[in-house]
């Protein structure tokens, strides 16, 4: 996963911008709106199956979500424009075995809002970015016909970073796709059983954005 980010940020970071035939381009900002979807890759972790009495076979895997973003972008600094702004990700994933088969169905959540930082590289007609940010997020793991633990709602310290690109085929909507890396802290153990492990969780997401 970290193989991935890092690609992703490489790109982003490389990526010219697009080129339009307009003398001087216009600059970043002043803000964007992203929506995408996305594919949230959930751990499949033994740690994890029995933080919540489940098998590993019994966890789901990937998933699906979306990802809300409001970006603001306030200086530029030689090549560098400097944005400040937050980002609301949501992602489910659920699993039923097969006929015959053993185990329960579940469900897997989670859900940040998140601030964040962006260093933005290019001008208005396309950028690319890397941003990070600190918030807490909350990690729901349930099999069908048990009840939710305590830590299904606990808010824990979730520290993201990634990156991605935006290219504007008009001149107020655009292409955009980000590659991001949740670290999670490890869950509170509960009524004997360990805590969720410590993990970190990829999403990827593209859609489109709007400025």
């Amino acid at each position: 996963m970290r193989l991935v980010v890092s690609c992703a940020c490489a790109l982003a970071l490389l990526w010219p911008a697009a080129a339009f035939a307009q003398e001087p381009p216009p600059k970043i900002g002043p803000f964007v709106v992203d929506l995408h979807g996305t594919v949230p890759r959930f751990p499949e972790d033994v740690t994890l199956a029995g933080s919540r009495a489940m098998t590993l076979a019994e966890l789901p895997g990937s998933g699906l979500g979306i990802q809300i973003g409001l970006h603001l972008y306030l200086a530029k600094w030689r090549a560098i424009t400097f944005g400040v702004g937050g980002e609301f990700t949501s992602g489910r994933a659920t699993q039923t075995p097969a006929e015959g088969a053993t185990g329960r169905a579940a469900t897997e959540t989670f859900r940040c809002l998140s601030p964040q930082i962006s260093f933005n590289f290019g001008n208005g007609n396309g950028w690319s970015y890397i941003s990070g940010g600190i918030s807490r997020s909350v990690w729901s793991l349930v099999p069908e016909g048990q009840e939710p633990f305590p830590s299904d709602s606990e808010y824990l310290k979730t520290i993201n970073y990634g990156g991605g690109a935006r290219w504007f085929a008009k001149p107020h909507l655009a292409f955009s796709f980000d590659v991001r890396l949740y670290a999670i802290n490890p869950g509170s153990p509960y009524l004997g059983f360990p805590g969720s492990p410590r993990t970190t969780l990829l999403i990827v997401g593209a859609g489109v954005s709007v400025k």
